[in-house]
């Protein structure tokens, strides 16, 4: 049971920062964000702050913000309809009622004209066959029935917007994703250091050779066989390549010079004495560690990509959600130290993987946003939306298919 509330939440915590990163920066250039979900399916439960509904779902598998402007209104007011008119004191209408109640309304009729994202003016024909014209307050809602919805001017939707502040509101949610994971390693860093780079024993395995022989945490290893050890590296190259050769490691322990004749057991055709380095936990140390680390991985997960799309890795190799449930708990298993790096590392190939120029990713969304800016005008939002299902599709039946390979990789 720990193991899976440990799996949901570390899966929960990228998921939300993702979509944080998109929240925060749509709410910055002012789009209307009317829901912030984490997970998809039915709703668990959710509250409204401001303009936007906060919702936990069932699976927590995802997220999304949903704003205003890329996807249909769920309720539109069409020439004809019967609507319901609340005024404020500046005769402005503050809410708009489809079938509206007898109660409720300032005003009750028919609606001969309707701009609720440019010009923002309601005209109506009352009972008396008089036609009204009303300004719409710019955050009016219109209710149907349970249901309310806030009116989305062109200034505050999506698509309204320029294309740096569409690009950025993308790119954020890939870009906490980064972020997110130096947080993590230099969290881990300094919950329990950085390797030190100096050739002294900071911990001694038990049962290797280093143990047998007599090694000693806080031995410094100042040569072997004569020649002088520079650095951490260096030591352990020369252990490395040399399994099971007899090798005299001069010491300095408590500032006394000493010499040990040591064998370096073999382990997978390696040398091993069985210790590990001295740790740092200074700032100039830790902080550094986080933007390495978070820069190799970075690096590895692109290349891991390219390998796939070249051939040099197998399609076998991919992990779907059982191998990164399965491998997060193993993680769990082995420590908070060691669940913090896969965490991070988990955050850099999310957002790794959504920078990728798929559809239906946010990669896929900026390139479209690219074309955009090359062409002078936007692609027709029908053949976009088109080409982001066909890709949405596809990467479930990717997802599938991974989903499959670790069933069998890990219960066949």
């Amino acid at each position: 049971m720990q193991t899976a509330i440990t799996i949901v939440l570390v899966l929960s915590v990228l998921i939300f920062f993702h979509e944080l990163g998109h929240l925060l920066m749509a709410k910055r250039a002012g789009i209307l964000c009317r829901e912030f979900a984490i997970g998809f399916g039915p709703k668990l439960f959710s509250f409204k702050i401001g303009e936007t509904r906060y919702s936990i779902r069932l699976f927590p598998l995802g997220g999304y913000v949903r704003m205003a402007g890329e996807d249909p209104e769920v309720i539109e007011i069409q020439r004809g309809q019967r609507i319901g008119l609340q005024l404020n004191d500046n005769q402005a209408v503050t809410r708009l009622f489809v079938n509206p109640p007898d109660s409720q309304p300032s005003l009750v009729g028919t609606v001969r004209e309707i701009d609720l994202e440019k010009e923002l003016f309601v005209v109506v024909e009352d009972d008396e066959r008089q036609e009204l014209r009303f300004p719409v307050e710019p955050r009016a809602v219109i209710h149907h029935g349970h249901e309310e919805v806030q009116i989305a001017p062109i200034d505050r939707q999506f698509t309204g917007k320029t294309i740096g502040q569409r690009f950025l509101t993308i790119f954020a949610g890939p870009a906490m994703n980064f972020l997110l994971a130096i947080f993590f390693f230099i969290l881990a860093a300094w919950l329990y250091g950085v390797p030190s780079d100096e050739p002294v024993v900071g911990g001694i395995e038990p049962g290797t050779p280093a143990e047998v022989y007599g090694l000693k945490e806080g031995d410094r290893i100042v040569a072997i066989d004569g020649e002088p050890v520079s650095d951490w590296e260096a030591l352990v190259n020369k252990v490395s390549s040399s399994p099971g050769m007899p090798l005299r490691l001069t010491i300095e322990r408590q500032g006394s010079p000493l010499t040990l004749d040591v064998t370096p057991a073999q382990d997978n055709g390696r040398g091993k004495l069985g210790i590990y380095p001295t740790t740092e936990r200074t700032p100039d140390k830790v902080i550094p560690y986080g933007f390495a680390q978070s820069w190799f991985f970075t690096k590895a997960t692109f290349q891991g990509f390219g390998m796939l799309i070249t051939g040099a890795a197998s399609f076998n190799d991919l992990a779907g959600p059982v191998g990164i449930f399965k491998m997060t708990g193993d993680m769990a298993a082995q420590g908070l130290g060691t669940l913090l790096i896969w965490t991070g590392l988990l955050s850099i190939n999310l957002a790794v993987f959504n920078i990728l120029p798929i559809p239906a990713l946010d990669g896929g969304r900026l390139i479209f946003l690219a074309i955009e800016a090359l062409r002078g005008k936007p692609i027709d939002p029908h053949k976009e939306s088109m080409v982001h299902l066909i890709g949405f599709a596809l990467l479930m039946l990717l997802m599938i298919a991974v989903t499959y390979n670790d069933v069998m990789r890990f219960f066949g």
